[in-house]
């Protein structure tokens, strides 16, 4: 047994510190490929010459026009989750719009390679106020670093600009990261940020049956009072909103480490399927890296437009969608991968259209405190679970 278990040691530490040293020789890779494209605009320039970076475009959904003509649209459409749709040339003798894009991107690559070549990180915040008068504002940085990691196919991460983690975890689970122990099993009602980076975590052990994503830190904290974690054996975690980056990366870290189903718990509202879509699709923002970002296999738990009649909630909480609400949901309903790949999810929210209303999760507390950490969830995860056809009347968790 003392034989096994130092056999175990030995394999996590080997595997650590392969992954170490993998880390170094991309960070050393990527540091070469950075200071050849430097000299060669300082050697183009230098010679009289304008220098010009082709840049990939990336498109993880587009817009059909209506369901009709969607199976028209469908057989030309040319999104992807890996493959670009197209390029665009920046060069310093194009419209000044290109020109300056070229010379932000240029400055914020000098900043990466300083980062690289001195093993430190930064935030897309601590970039923009080292020169705020070229950079203006913070979307002209952020997207000057999108363009640097299709440039050079990475993600951020791998620049050493790291973000801010707002996500929270909780449940059965404990890892370390870096030299921290993140023990989440000793209290599994209890908050714990969510690791800034996936590449320091190591030893994952996790008895959870399920991951359940929440919409909202309220929902979050209502769980962790209702004792939700210590009931069911679950990991749940929060993105407080449109998750981050960082959220993203450790929802589907865990998904491909513990083969864990994911359940997405959102409102009923164009707002919150947009949310769940992030998880699942991932961000036109971010579409030159969706395909580590999203987590297909994630399922919505609800809640579902259906839910109001089905547990006689009060009409006080329910509310009229607004136009703006309206205008969000049209375009969602537009976007291509719910025609290709969630049918069904289109047929939920065009019942939301048709109906016109939107409620919160917290409604499902209106006739119980704890109805939705002691009926509904679990009575939705048996739902989704079942291999059995639903019954009349029963609602199906969309995968």
């Amino acid at each position: 047994m003392a034989g096994s278990g130092k056999r175990r040691r030995a394999t996590v530490l080997d595997d650590d510190e392969r992954r170490g040293r993998r880390r170094l020789e991309e960070a050393a890779l990527l540091l070469h490929k950075i200071k050849g494209l430097v000299g060669w605009v300082v050697a183009e320039v230098s010679a009289g010459r304008s220098p010009s970076l082709a840049l990939h475009r990336y498109q993880n959904y587009c817009a059909c026009a209506s369901a009709a003509a969607a199976a028209a649209s469908l057989s030309t459409c040319a999104c992807s989750y890996d493959a670009p749709v197209g390029t665009d040339v920046l060069s310093l003798l194009r419209k000044e719009f290109h020109a300056s894009r070229l010379n932000v991107l240029l400055r914020v690559l000098l900043v990466v390679q300083q980062l690289l070549q001195e093993n430190k990180h930064c935030s897309k915040r601590d970039i923009y106020y080292m020169y705020p008068s070229m950079f203006v504002e913070q979307a002209i940085v952020d997207r000057a670093i999108n363009d640097i990691c299709i440039l050079f196919k990475c993600s951020r991460h791998n620049l050493n600009v790291v973000p801010v983690a707002k996500g929270l975890v909780m449940g059965w689970i404990r890892f370390v990261e870096g030299e921290k122990k993140v023990y989440c099993i000793t209290n599994v009602n209890a908050a714990f940020p969510i690791p800034v980076s996936i590449e320091a975590i190591k030893d994952v052990v996790s008895v959870a049956h399920y991951i359940l994503v929440v919409e909202k830190e309220a929902v979050f904290q209502r769980l962790a009072n209702d004792k939700f974690c210590e009931k069911n054996r679950c990991i749940v975690i929060t993105g407080r909103g449109y998750p981050d980056i960082p959220t993203r990366r450790f929802l589907r870290y865990l998904v491909e480490q513990l083969h864990l189903p994911a359940y997405c718990l959102v409102d009923s509202d164009p707002y919150g399927f947009d949310i769940l879509a992030t998880y699942k699709f991932g961000s036109m923002q971010l579409a030159y890296d969706a395909n580590v970002l999203r987590v297909p296999e994630i399922r919505w738990l609800g809640v579902f437009t259906s839910d109001f009649e089905e547990y006689c909630l009060p009409d006080c909480c329910q509310l009229q969608l607004s136009s703006e609400d309206r205008r969000k949901l049209e375009g969602i309903l537009t976007r291509c991968y719910l025609h290709k790949e969630a049918p069904e999810w289109r047929l939920k929210l065009e019942a939301m259209l048709e109906m016109g209303v939107k409620f919160e999760i917290e409604a499902l507390s209106a006739s119980s405190i704890s109805f939705l950490s002691q009926e509904y969830i679990p009575q939705q995860i048996r739902l989704g679970s079942s291999t059995r056809s639903p019954s009349h009347g029963s609602k199906i968790i969309f995968t």
